[in-house]
Formats: C-alpha cells, structure tokens, sequence
C-alpha cells in the first residue's frame, strides 16, 4: 500500500472511530501512531509517540492557554458577567428586546476576558436568562440568543481557541488577535440587527421595557472599568508590543485575581475552585491537542494535504469554489464535534489546502473560528445549546435550536462578508504593523 493511501484510509479510519464515540483524543493519537508505524516502523512510530508529548509540554507558548482559562474562570466568579450585563441593559434600555440586545453586548465584552464560548454561554446562562422570563420574554428565543451570544467568546480576542489554531497552524497569535478583533465585533453588530429584526417581525417574543434615567445608566457603567482594564492588559499591551502574549495572559490573570479580592467578590475558596476549573480544563485540553499533534504527524509524512492540493489545482477549481468546499465540510464537522476537536482534527489537512489557492493561513483562522461559532448552534450538537439546557431543564432543547435560527443566518452572512472581503482580517494588522 503507497503511503499516500494510507493517508486516505487514517483520514477514513479517524472519522470512523468518531462516528463509534470513540474519545477524541484517544482516537487522534491511536489513529496517528498506527498510521505512522505503517507508513515508515514501529520504532520511528514509537520515538514519535514518546517525542510529542514531551516537546509540547515543555513547550512555552502553550502556557498562554491555562493563563487565559485562568483569568476567564476568576472573571466568571467574580460578578463580572453580572455587571457587564447591567451596564449593557442601562445601554440598551427602552428599546424592544434591550435585555437580548444587553446579553449580546455583555457577552461581546465577557469574551474579551474569557475567551471561551461554553464558559460565556454558561455564565450568561445563570445570569440573562431568568432575567429575560422575568420580563416576559419567549422561553426558546431567550435561550437561542444566549447560545449564539456566547459564541462571540471564541472569536473576540483574547481567544483560547486562536491560541490553539495558532500553534496547529504555526501562525503569529498577536497577528490573529488583531485579526479577530473587526469580524468579532462585526458579528456582534450583526447579531443586534438579528435582534432588531426578530423584533419587529415578531414583538410578541420580546416586550418593550421602560426607558432608564441617565443617573443610573451612569451609575450602571461604572463596571465597565474592570472589563476595560483587563482587556487591556490582555490584548492592547500586545498590540502596543509591551509584551508577548504569555506574558499578556499572565498579567491579565493575576490582575484579574487582584480585582476579584479587591472588590470582595473572592475568597481563597473561590481561587481554589478556579485553578481547579483551568488545571481541569487545560487537562482536557492538552490531552486532545497531544492526539492532534500526533495525527499531524503521520498526516504530514503522508503528504496528503500536499497530494490534496495538487489534485484541487489539477481540476482548476476557483478559490472561491474550494472555500464553499471548506465551508462545507466545516458545517458538517460542527455538527458533531466541540470546536477545539475540529480545528485540532482538520487543520493539518485543510490549511495546506487553502494556502495552495493563495488565502492567507490568517484569514483562515479567523474563517474556522467563524465557522466553528455555527457549530456551536447546529443540530444535533451544538455544544453551547446543551449547556444551557442543561441549566434550563424545562426548555427543550429543539425550542433552542429555533430560537438560535435567525443567528445562523448572521453568522452566515459574516462567513460571506470575510469571503468577499478578506481585509477584514488584513487591515487591522498591517495597521499595527505586525
């Protein structure tokens, strides 16, 4: 067998053990060993087994990932997320929908101190939801626009997801910071259209709320400050160049962890639970990237992506057409897999796909994390929906699913805009000058 068919068949055998729920990590790194001992042998295969899991443990760019979780796990538990949502509501107040309208746009800001969707989506879970029913808001809706708010976590910088992209992808993590910044807002402006319209179309989903008085939109903005300052220390101090973004993801969770006691919303139970939450967390993590990097490898030495993009250019398709393929096969991946899986699994295989088209492996990270937001909200798992209903028993899930349908359709159209518009992602940066 050429080891350019054995590349199909652990491509072929990977999917498979998925489709069994096989564990992703265990179904990386088993198909990835076996792959390569039957590629080139097995002592070769067992160096490499031994190897990746000692280099990327050792490996200093990593630590900028249980630094973010950190900060975003101190955040959550420190009234953060409540006061962002206050702040929003005294912005949006006396319009049709202001609670939805303030979840999008503390969730936009959370996201700028978590950096993970699941986090977000189950922090605003306990805190806009009984909100929104309160006041009479449709039970579905309420929790479809919390699930799709909360993806804005994984693209707004900074974000764990990026962090990872960056490694698999060995791309610059300040460039795709500063990349991610414009689509996110972008999609977070589209997300309040979204709102905007559902409103008028169908008022009886959102009721009108009373107008506040400025005092206390001032006095609600107030707690803005911790959001502003943490962001940046997190993501300006990178952008101006006072530091690498390890040493970003540091500062801003110590400084979080200061804010937190500083403002008595902490105890030393509440740090002992959140260095918990990231040392589980980041756990879960590395073992899923260890299975990913080890599959990499055997990928690699088979050529198939290379031998991929050669076929791809043989047929002349345009590029246009092989990113609607991408687009594609990233819906279909969202659909049962979580986001990190994705971009772990697909990467290696598709970025040598798209830079052979000429699309820049920036762009491209900033499109999967695009992409994987729309498989946070798709059936039959969207992995956001599950953790808000698990944490809202008495709203089914399929009612999520349709009250997250009109953000598909935002998300889309952002997918299309970065298509149509690469400098989208381009024009920040080269602004910044990375």
């Amino acid at each position: 067998m050429s080891v350019g068919l054995i590349g199909v068949v652990g491509v072929v055998a990977l999917l498979v053990a998925l489709a069994l729920r096989v564990p992703i990590a265990l179904a990386l790194g088993g198909v990835g060993f076996l792959g390569y001992a039957a590629a080139d042998d097995w002592t070769k295969a067992l160096k490499m087994l031994g190897s990746v899991p000692f280099n990327l443990s050792t490996a200093y760019s990593l630590s900028v990932i249980p630094l973010f979780i950190l900060m975003g796990a101190v955040a959550s538990r420190a009234a953060m997320s409540r006061e962002l949502f206050d702040a929003a509501n005294a912005l949006f107040a006396g319009f049709r929908g202001a609670l939805t309208h303030a979840t999008i746009g503390a969730c936009a800001a959370f996201g700028a101190i978590c950096g993970s969707s699941i986090a977000t989506a189950a922090t605003f879970s306990k805190v806009s939801i009984p909100e929104m029913r309160r006041h009479g808001y449709d039970p579905g809706f309420s929790a479809g626009a919390v699930a799709a708010a909360g993806t804005l976590g994984i693209i707004i910088p900074p974000s764990v997801i990026l962090a990872i992209y960056s490694i698999v992808a060995e791309q610059s993590l300040p460039k795709l910071f500063a990349a991610a910044l414009i689509p996110g807002l972008i999609l977070a402006l589209l997300y309040v259209i979204t709102v905007w319209l559902v409103a008028r179309l169908r008022p009886r989903l959102m009721p009108d709320t009373a107008p506040m008085p400025l005092a206390r939109r001032l006095r609600a903005a107030r707690g803005m400050w911790k959001l502003a300052l943490l962001f940046f220390l997190a993501v300006v101090g990178i952008y101006v160049g006072w530091y690498s973004p390890t040493e970003a993801a540091a500062v801003s969770a110590f400084a979080a962890i200061v804010i937190a006691f500083a403002s008595g919303h902490m105890r030393w139970r509440g740090l002992l639970d959140a260095f918990m939450e990231t040392a589980y967390a980041t756990a879960m993590l590395f073992f899923i990237v260890i299975g990913a990097f080890i599959f990499a490898r055997f990928i690699v030495l088979t050529q198939f992506p290379t031998a991929l993009a050669a076929w791809v250019q043989d047929w002349g398709l345009a590029p246009t057409m092989v990113i609607v393929a991408v687009m594609a096969l990233y819906f279909v991946l969202g659909t049962f897999l979580e986001e990190v899986s994705t971009i772990l699994i697909s990467v290696p295989v598709t970025l040598p796909l798209v830079l052979a088209v000429g699309y820049d492996g920036v762009w491209f990270g900033i499109f999967v994390t695009v992409m994987a937001t729309i498989g946070l909200i798709s059936p039959p798992t969207g992995m956001t929906v599950f953790v808000i209903q698990a944490q809202n028993a008495d709203i089914p899930a399929a009612r999520i699913y349709r009250g997250t349908l009109a953000f598909l359709a935002a998300d889309f159209v952002l997918v299309g805009l970065l298509i149509a518009w690469p400098e989208l992602t381009s024009w920040l940066p080269a602004a910044l000058k990375m």
